[in-house]
């Protein structure tokens, strides 16, 4: 499978989640404060430290999981730019504390949720003979279909 498509459909999956679950966020809890590109920006920062971590230490997986999740998922996932907009709407409005507290807290639970993916994924527990299989069962997906890495 060409190396565009896998991230422009990992991308695909990330923006729809996106928008479902900063929708979901914001109409359950309105207010000031962007609460939902908030908690997607601390989830997804999670999530690619958990995946990074998980298959650069402790699973072997082919070259197009990491751009399916890592590059398309989690690229369309997060939302630097929205965050960035958002901050400077706050400020417009006058709502200099939210739009610092955004920043502030953004920047630290972002890099705490990353430490905390990365911790997980070092601690996930596999089984070797559970590993040994999936290695094998990746090692013959890539064996019979050899343009997977295009």
């Amino acid at each position: 499978m060409s190396k565009l498509i896998v991230v422009a459909l990992g991308g695909a999956i990330g923006a729809v989640a996106r928008y479902w679950l900063g929708g979901l966020i914001n109409s359950r809890l309105p207010m000031q404060f962007p609460l939902g590109t908030f908690i997607i920006n601390v989830t997804g920062s999670f999530i690619i430290g958990f995946f990074l971590t998980l298959v650069s230490q402790r699973i072997t997986v082919h070259p197009n999981w990491r751009l399916l999740i890592a590059v398309g998922f989690v690229g369309a996932y997060t939302t630097f730019s929205t965050f960035e907009f958002e901050t400077l709407k706050l400020i417009e409005e006058g709502s200099v504390v939210s739009a610092a507290l955004n920043v502030i807290l953004s920047f630290v639970l972002g890099f705490i949720a990353v430490w905390l993916g990365v911790t997980a994924a070092r601690r996930f527990y596999i089984p070797q003979e559970a590993a040994m299989r999936l290695q094998e069962m990746i090692a013959e997906l890539s064996r019979t279909n050899p343009k997977s890495g295009d």
